[in-house]
């Protein structure tokens, strides 16, 4: 299954840190996630674009996690020539991650 199919996204950035929270439709499929959607499993999804580390944030009250992606924005939005400089496309990416 795809994450998209139990859960929605939403990002935001930091300078060059990009976070990218994960939110189950049903509080029920939150377990699953947290079991499945590991730091290291986020880190081999999105590749070479986390040039840093991927810190995880449980947060069971709202069914959600939230990733902490370092040095992922290619120096952040004033430096970086990407034409996604604030990194929402990775949120719709990770939404594609089988579990």
């Amino acid at each position: 299954m795809k994450l998209w199919e139990i859960a929605h996204s939403r990002s935001g950035d930091k300078g060059n840190i990009s976070n990218i929270s994960l939110i189950v439709f049903n509080k029920s499929d939150y377990g699953l996630i947290k079991e499945k959607v590991t730091e290291e499993r986020v880190k081999q999804w999105l590749g070479n674009k986390i040039k840093g580390n991927v810190e995880r944030y449980e947060l069971p009250q709202l069914g959600a996690l939230n990733f902490v992606l370092f040095n992922a924005l290619d120096g952040g939005v004033t430096s970086s020539t990407s034409l996604d400089k604030h990194g929402k496309s990775l949120s719709s990416f990770f939404l594609q991650m089988t579990i």
